[in-house]
């Protein structure tokens, strides 16, 4: 839910007239009456969009259903661009500005704008809690008079803010964790909270951040040493949690059949890139795949299996972008260009981002 309540009054304390979708807020436990209650009106899709200046919501709509907003109006979104180009083309034509969330920019005063840290946050939590569900012996070491029961290993590779939660969920559930990242510069990070750095040492990895705070894409030397270790390293793990992505590709494949393989019967890989191709060799978004005694799995949409918290984090974003920008005068949003120009999909009916072919 791209709002909650709590944003609704206020939106509507900037002065803005805000409209909701009946049953919009069902899934995250929302009622129409509590979004009544906060001062919006409710109608169906067409009402709410009906002279709309302003649209949010958690996925770019499909044109059909913005049918009725005003020219020129602001539709804040997860917009996929580089997968959804057509969507985009599209937006441009029907003369509206499309601004995509996901190109909200890493930088300080974004970071309360930043739904895809929000959402990563809970993404990297919950595949630990949904591997440890899975997987059919305890997390933690206990000590029983019946003997001693070993602490699971946890192998975390791609340490950005999904993987240093769920380095750092693992660690509270008592496993002993370990991580990985082609970003030499995470090791501190992972060290920092308790879990074991493992690296390619005879091959150079990225020193800092990639673009926007993301991996780059690397060397096949690197991918080539990177491999082998985590051939080495995986065969003694009982989960493993995958988080890497390159913004704009299929996700890197990180592990193989062969090193699944190589696993131990009864362990679990939960791949959170599954939906961009996957980290893993065989895994299917929201299917659980057994391969070699190893159970595979991934959710389409992890942070929606944290309904009520991920919509009250995505609509937290959404109020602190455009609050910020809020010209009481104009009665909306007047972005200024170092936000603007990141997350601006289209404008004046023409693709004007540099990150997409075609762009002006």
């Amino acid at each position: 839910m791209a709002a909650t309540p709590e944003t609704v009054r206020k939106f509507i304390a900037l002065g803005a007239d805000f409209a909701v979708e009946s049953g919009a807020g069902d899934s995250a436990a929302f009622s129409d009456d509590a979004f009544r209650e906060a001062g919006a009106s409710i109608g169906d899709a067409e009402a709410v969009v009906k002279d709309a200046d302003i649209v949010i919501a958690i996925r770019a709509p499909e044109l059909a259903r913005l049918e009725g907003t005003r020219p020129g109006a602001m539709v804040a979104a997860l917009f996929d661009p580089f997968q959804r180009r057509e969507l985009v083309a599209a937006y441009a034509s029907a003369g509206l500005e499309a601004l995509s969330m996901e190109f909200m920019p890493r930088i300080t005063r974004a970071q309360s704008m930043d739904v895809l840290s929000s959402q990563s946050n809970l993404a990297g939590y919950k595949a630990v809690i949904a591997a440890a569900d899975t997987f059919g012996r305890a997390f933690p070491m206990m000590m029983t008079a019946a003997g001693t029961v070993q602490a699971a290993r946890l192998f975390v590779m791609g340490v950005g803010v999904a993987g240093l939660q769920a380095i750092a969920t693992g660690r509270r559930l008592g496993a002993q964790v370990s991580a990985t990242d082609v970003r030499s510069a995470t090791r501190e990070q992972i060290e920092s909270l308790g879990a074991k750095a493992v690296f390619v040492e005879d091959v150079a990895g990225i020193e800092g951040e990639g673009s926007g705070g993301y991996a780059t894409e690397m060397s096949d030397e690197y991918k080539a040493a990177q491999a082998k270790l985590v051939s080495e390293h995986i065969a003694k793990q009982d989960i493993v949690i995958t988080t890497a992505l390159i913004p704009g590709r299929a996700a890197p494949r990180l592990i193989t059949d062969q090193q699944i393989a190589s696993m131990k019967p009864g362990s679990v890989i939960f791949d959170l890139a599954v939906v961009q191709g996957g980290n893993v060799e065989g895994s299917i978004a929201d299917e659980v795949v057994e391969r070699h005694g190893v159970t595979i799995m991934g959710f389409a949409n992890t942070p929606a299996h944290l309904a009520a918290d991920a919509s009250a984090l995505f609509a937290r974003n959404h109020f602190n972008f455009l609050s910020a920008f809020w010209d009481e005068e104009a009665g909306r949003p007047v972005l200024d260009e170092e936000i603007g120009d990141a997350i601006r999909l289209t404008r004046g009916g023409e693709v004007v981002n540099d990150r997409l072919e075609g762009a002006a």
